[in-house]
């Protein structure tokens, strides 16, 4: 098949700019062919390179004593004690979720469990971060419906157990739905397996699934706004079978214990291209691949097609060769491909071979390592006007305009549609805060959440950053868990808008300050930049993915109920923060003021002291959208007892100060914090009490009963 000529609009199609292109001329020295401008396109576009992030990716904390493996591998590794690991990371699939809800959100659940199980380690837990647009908007409904089956089709399927995350509306998402994947697993500190090849001459084997002509092209789509030409880009999204990755991940945590991995690096974006340039990279050898001998699916393949196809459930791995015919035989007893597709060579080379011609000869390191890399002009997010009067309203019709929004309500339409109870290890499920799972044989449980408020990244980067680390850490130190380590997904707009990447800087900024005052390094992550259509842009959206550990599950764990009788005691202070509040939003349709002020030494103090006094707390939730008022209601609902409030002040029920928790203990308890409060210096008062069978805010009440329907029926009635 003749290869196509390389013309001004073929690199232009390939995301491949002018200045760029005669970057690749000069590395060259010559044009390249068409297999090669592939490459390039896939290993230079904004998805592999992290070209307009790396400088800022850098400032970001990233060790720590707990730290075993930082940012730069499939993902994090953290230390729990006792020669074991927790391995996580999440990732987007923003684009191709969009374009094909079901397999986009499918393939993404896919992705991130192999960058888990590549490293190790078996997956226990799953979660997700989904941000979709307006309710009434006329794509929403079939994007709810097809994300959710999707990842709940592959979840299930594979057999991990989806414990938390959260969901959002905002006309904002309406050309971008946002869906963030995160996985963890379980696996011995001393037993982690790392992409970096070693040794000259040692075989590169493809392992899994066959090729297919699916996806290729994906990585440089999710490098590129979106237009009215979205519905061309349907191929460029993958397909995936959970039950080949259940396959392929039990063959490739049996192949780890032959002795035959030297190095392993999963299939994801940019398919073949990306895992032998990266493996190449970071072992600062060449690689050269003979594409004759890569399993195919589809008949007449091309080098080209090969290269960028992103089909799944596939790997790449270097062989100790004395171990070949004890790792073909895992391989073969499950059924999976494997196939020695070339080696390691020691010049600095990536050359590909197909029907004995050469169609690639590049230099390795000039496609990962040495990728282009930018200092985008930026200008800060101006300060936001100060915030108009809000009215005050009745608290109960505050309420209801809250649990009635698809933002606020229950989200059981969702997670009961993902099974949360597979490998019998979860101890707490979905919608009731930071999800547990127990570390199986030991006391212990690792603690997983996901959180960030756009509203607030975009009125004000830096606090916004550093809110949605420090909701992390509340929701972790809420079920009585010591905070460990993050990792973020970056899901903003163009880069190349000085606005944008102003945000970008600002919000990284925040997050970076609170990570390091937290002590919950940031281990993994993603960055998805690009996410426009028409020129519209999202949310600025830095998702935070964090785990904490509890120690002994018994003794540590925060997971008791409000009961009748118990009171109501707030830790920290409140001053009725109202700007870019949810009150706000959904109840008065603005957005507008400033996002809450995030004290960090005060956050720190005020979880360190609910950790260490949690003998003394029944049940406790963090303080974050809605405030007191929906806290309050949340934890009176779960546990099916009224709450009495003291006060109807609007700002007092609504505001959303930072570094608060709402506890119900009974009174010994109470009196025993209170003791402790004031000699840690934090601040703490009675603001009621759980009681009878009514949610009543000073003199307004309604019956509880009647809330919960409202509450746990409003997002199947308006968003599915």
């Amino acid at each position: 098949m003749q290869e196509p000529e390389i013309t001004e609009d073929l690199i232009a199609a390939h995301g491949i700019k002018p200045d760029e292109y005669a970057n690749i001329l000069r590395i060259l020295n010559r044009a390249p062919n068409f297999t090669e401008l592939g490459i390039f396109s896939a290993m230079w576009n904004e998805h592999c390179s992290y070209k307009s992030s790396k400088k800022w990716l850098r400032t970001l904390p990233t060790t720590g004593p707990q730290v075993i493996c930082g940012p730069g591998e499939n993902a994090g590794v953290v230390d729990i004690g006792d020669g074991q690991a927790i391995v996580f990371k999440m990732e987007s699939h923003n684009h191709p979720s969009y374009i094909e809800p079901y397999q986009g959100a499918a393939t993404g659940v896919g992705g991130i469990l192999r960058d888990v199980f590549t490293m190790g380690a078996r997956p226990i837990a799953a979660m997700n971060s989904l941000s979709f647009g307006e309710v009434d908007h006329p794509k929403t409904k079939r994007l709810v419906h097809g994300v959710v089956e999707g990842i709940g089709g592959y979840g299930n399927c594979f057999g991990v157990p989806n414990v938390g995350g959260e969901v959002r509306f905002h006309a904002a998402y309406n050309g971008n739905c946002l869906v963030n994947a995160f996985a963890a697993g379980l696996a011995d500190a001393d037993k982690i397996f790392y992409s970096a090849a070693s040794g000259v001459g040692m075989p590169v084997v493809y392992l899994g699934a066959k090729t297919g002509r699916d996806g290729v092209g994906g990585a440089t789509m999710a490098s590129a706004e979106f237009d009215d030409t979205i519905e061309e880009k349907r191929p460029t999204v993958q397909v995936g079978d959970p039950f080949t990755e259940k396959r392929l991940m039990e063959a490739t945590l049996e192949l780890m214990k032959t002795g035959a991995v030297i190095s392993i690096q999963d299939m994801g974006a940019a398919g073949l291209t990306c895992s032998a340039v990266e493996m190449g990279d970071k072992g600062e050898l060449g690689i050269r691949l003979n594409l004759d001998d890569v399993p195919q699916r589809e008949v007449n393949m091309t080098a080209y097609e090969m290269m960028l196809s992103e089909s799944q459930e596939r790997m790449l791995m270097v062989l100790n060769p004395e171990k070949e015919a004890e790792a073909r035989a895992v391989f073969d007893k499950w059924d999976l491909d494997f196939a020695i597709v070339g080696e390691t060579i020691p010049e600095d080379r990536f050359v590909i071979m197909h029907r004995g011609e050469c169609k690639a000869d590049l230099p390795l390191r000039a496609l990962s390592g040495n990728a282009p890399e930018y200092d985008r002009p930026w200008v800060a997010t101006p300060e936001a006007a100060p915030l108009a009067d809000v009215p005050q309203i009745d608290p109960i019709d505050g309420l209801k305009g809250l649990i009635s929004s698809p933002n606020y309500a229950a989200k059981q339409w969702v997670y009961e549609q993902y099974d949360h109870m597979v490998m019998a290890d979860t101890v707490r499920r979905p919608g009731l805060g930071a999800g547990i799972v127990r570390v199986h044989g030991t006391d212990k449980a690792i603690a997983f959440t996901s959180d960030v408020t756009p509203r607030y990244v975009r009125a004000n980067p830096v606090e916004g950053g550093k809110q949605a680390v420090a909701e992390a850490y509340r929701n972790l130190t809420a079920v009585g868990a010591l905070p460990l380590a993050t990792t973020d997904n970056l899901n903003f707009g163009n880069p190349e808008k000085p606005e944008i990447m102003g945000q970008f800087v600002g919000a990284l900024k925040g997050i970076g300050e609170a990570v390091s005052a937290l002590d919950m390094p940031i281990v993994s992550g993603n960055v998805s930049l690009y996410n426009e259509t028409d020129g519209k842009g999202i949310l600025p959206t830095p998702t935070i993915g964090a785990i904490g550990l509890l120690k002994n599950l018994e003794t540590d764990l925060i997971g008791g109920l409000a009961r009748e009788g118990h009171v109501a005691l707030l830790v920290g202070e409140t001053t009725g923060h109202l700007g870019q509040s949810a009150l706000l939003a959904e109840v008065f349709n603005r957005e507008d003021g400033d996002a809450p002020h995030v004290d960090l030494a005060v956050e720190k103090r005020n979880g360190d002291f609910v950790r260490e006094n949690r003998a003394n707390i029944t049940a406790c939730t963090d303080l974050s959208d809605g405030g007191l008022a929906l806290a309050a209601f949340e934890m009176a609902e779960a546990a099916g007892v009224g709450v009495s409030l003291d006060t109807s002040d609007t700002a007092t029920l609504f505001g959303e100060d930072q570094a608060r928790y709402l506890i119900a203990c009974d009174m010994d308890q109470a009196e025993a914090l209170m003791v402790s409060a004031g000699q840690a210096g934090v601040a703490i008062a009675t603001v009621g009490k759980f009681t009878g069978s009514s949610v009543k805010f000073g003199a307004s009440d309604a019956p509880l009963a009647d809330l919960a329907t409202i509450y746990r029926s409003a997002f199947a009635e308006k968003a599915a």
